[in-house]
This record gives structure tokens, sequence and C-alpha cells, in this order.
């Protein structure tokens, strides 16, 4: 049974209902009509990112905009009837539903059927509408405002994401080297995946909290450890299908225990793609296979030595291209050595 987190049900529904009765208040101190409407558009305006928010308030400004035109043209041609307010819902519908701003409809419509309560469009009544928007997006975006990263928590799932690899490696290389591989199940890459969507999901999350810019490093991350896992599954279905076992698979067992020893975040993985690289040197310096059966073993170890390489190459690649990398890594190590530190009193 998924366990519901009643606490930030409770927290959002908290905010929702003191942001919207503000919104209402300010709209009734400062003598608008139609004020609890500043109150709905603050529960519509409320998303779960900053990020989010914000695109949401300039979509529905932009939205009421495109409303007030269709709807001053209707209005001023057919009268302030519900026919011209059914057209106008008609057309105005369809516009936002094909610019993909279908969400807009409805809290910009309560405003434009304002206009048709009350029979007209003057200066007054505009300055009324566009305050309640105003006033509601205020409120909305203002209650998302103590939203912040949530680095410890990625911290911990990323750390999640390295403990299930780690485990994979463990497992290739104790079950490469035995010829029954019956009871070497892939269960493990579900635990994988389920980490890797948290860590993702939380990674998300972080950057869209973050209102101008935004650190990607943890989006890079987890994209990177999402490439690796992909090789990793294709790595396990190819030790699967080894029923012979030639002298190298346990070569190849001994670069895969070198690997998920030397598994660690801070690795830049120079020196492991040096030994995979005399490795497959070595290899193809071997004598040849003496019959079919040891040929195709050894050509299916030979492109999981591939494959381990490219996984290592993944991180490679990412050491190097990613400059937040070394003040991200410094970062880290100074925390774990203050912690160290801590836990040794």
């Amino acid at each position: 049974m998924k366990r519901i987190p009643w606490k930030v049900h409770l927290l959002k529904s908290f905010k929702i209902a003191v942001a919207a009765v503000l919104a209402i208040v300010v709209a009734e101190e400062i003598g608008l009509k139609f004020p609890v409407t500043a109150g709905i558009i603050t529960v519509l305006t409320i998303r779960n990112t900053k990020k989010d928010t914000m695109r949401s308030l300039c979509s529905r400004a932009l939205s009421y905009l495109w409303a007030l035109v269709i709807a001053g043209a209707l209005f001023g041609l057919l009268g302030f009837t519900l026919w011209s307010f059914a057209l106008y819902l008609l057309i105005y519908g369809m516009l936002c539903l094909c610019m993909g701003k279908g969400e807009n409809i409805v809290p910009v419509s309560v405003l434009i059927a304002h206009f048709l309560s009350e029979g007209n469009m003057g200066y007054e009544m505009l300055a009324n509408e566009s305050l309640l928007l105003l006033i509601g997006s205020f409120f909305g975006f203002l209650s998302n405002l103590h939203l912040h990263k949530r680095e410890s928590e990625f911290e911990r799932l990323a750390t999640e994401v390295d403990m299930q690899i780690k485990g994979i490696l463990h497992r290739m290389s104790v079950w490469l080297p035995k010829e029954d591989k019956r009871d070497y199940k892939g269960d493990c890459f579900i635990g994988l995946e389920e980490a890797l969507a948290a860590a993702k999901a939380c990674a998300v999350e972080n950057y869209e909290n973050e209102l101008f810019g935004g650190d990607r490093f943890a989006l890079e991350y987890i994209s990177m450890r999402e490439r690796q896992s992909v090789i990793l599954k294709e790595i396990y279905e190819n030790i699967v299908g080894i029923s012979f076992l030639p002298r190298q698979a346990l070569q190849v067992a001994g670069i895969l225990d070198e690997i998920e020893q030397a598994y660690h975040r801070d690795n830049t993985v120079e020196e492991l793609l040096q030994k995979m690289d005399g490795l497959l040197l070595d290899m193809h310096k071997q004598p040849l296979p003496v019959n079919r059966e040891e040929f195709e073993a050894r050509a299916i170890l030979f492109y999981i030595l591939k494959q381990i390489r490219n996984v290592l190459q993944i991180k490679r690649d990412f050491v190097l291209t990613n400059p937040a990398y070394k003040q991200y890594n410094h970062i880290q190590v100074e925390t774990r050595k203050l912690k160290e530190k801590n836990d040794g009193r």
C-alpha cells in the first residue's frame, strides 16, 4: 500500500487556504467587485515549484490579453448576451487548447463572465478584473516563495543510486565466473530504476525551485547514471548468456571487481580506463580460440569489456565536460570529512 504524505498535503492545503483568504481580503479592502475571484485565481496559480508557478503566471497574463480582445470584439458586435459569451468560449477555448494553454480557460473566463454580468467593459470594469488577476497571481506566487532546494535529500537519493550500481557491479563480478547462472536474476535493476526515478524527481524539483537560472549539476549527474544503467543492463544480459567459461572470464570478473572496489562519486575513473585499455590490448594478443564454443564465449567477453569501458567513459566524459564537478566534489569531500570528525568525537 502506497504511503500517503499527509504532512506534505496538509502543509500545501494550509498554504492554499491562507493565500486565498488573504487575496480575498485585499480585494475586498480596496473595494473590488467579485473579490472571491481573487481567491480562486490564487488557488489555480499555486504550483509545485517556483518556476512552474512563474510560467503559469506569464501564460495566464498572455491568455487574459487574448480574452480581452476576443470578448471586446464579440460584446461590441453582438452585445452582452449569453450567445456572445458562448461564442467567446468557443473561440477562446479553441485558441487556448491549440496553444497548449487549456488550464487558463476557466480562471480567465470567470473574469470575462463578470463583464457579461455587469453589461459593460468600461475602464472601471477593466481595472477591476485586471486587479483581481494581479492580486490572485501575486498571492499565489507569494505562497511558493518558501520553496527551496532539498540538497540533502538529493544527496541521499543520489547515494542510493550509487550504492545500487555498486551492488550490481559486485554481483556481476561474482556471477560471471560461474557456469550455472540460473539463480542470477535481474531484480537488482528494479531497485536501481526506482532509485534513479526518485533522484531524478528530486533533481528536477530542486532545479525548478531556483527562480533565476539554476544549477543543472544534479540533473546531469542523474542523466549520466541513467546512461550507465542502460549499458549495465546489457552487460547483465550478456553475462547470463555465457555458458562456456574460458580463462578470460576470470580476467573480466577481476576488472568488474576492481571497478566495484574503486566505485565512488569522487573517482574520475582515469586509472580504471587505463587498466581497461591494457586488458583489451592483452586480450587481442592472446592465442586464438581452439573451437567454436570458446570463440563465441570470448567474443561475448570481449563485447562485455567494451561495454564496461563505455560505462567508465560516460563517467569520464561527465567529469571533463561538467565545470561544476570539481566544486561539487570538493564540497562533498569536505562535508564527509567534517561528518567523520564529528562522529569521532
